[in-house]
């Protein structure tokens, strides 16, 4: 996964662009291919560090799921609305997080 910053993802293009006019002309400067390359590892660096963190988020959901599955199993009659509100919130956070970390590994 890359995140390219916005900067980034500007000289990137910039550069593509120039080196894709050397390219036509046959006469490609190799520094132009050297900063594309460093643009990339930055921000495959900077992709691999927020998907990590992606799936921390997830496996924290998970864990507060199973948690507040237990408590509703648990729980007197008289706290059972509460704590199948409370599962519904965790499954909603785990169904977000599943969702995030699904888009950032297809990008």
């Amino acid at each position: 996964m890359h995140s390219y910053t916005r900067a980034e993802s500007r000289e990137r293009g910039k550069l593509f662009r120039k080196g894709f006019k050397q390219s036509l002309a046959d006469c490609l400067d190799p520094d132009i291919k050297r900063r594309i390359e460093r643009i990339d590892q930055a921000a495959a660096e900077r992709g691999a560090l927020e998907l990590a963190a992606l799936h921390k988020v997830q496996a924290d959901a998970r864990t507060d799921l199973a948690a507040a599955k237990a408590v509703e199993r648990t729980a007197p009659r008289a706290d059972k609305p509460a704590a199948r509100e409370a599962r519904k919130q965790a499954e909603q956070r785990v169904r977000l997080a599943e969702r995030a970390v699904h888009k950032a590994e297809r990008s």
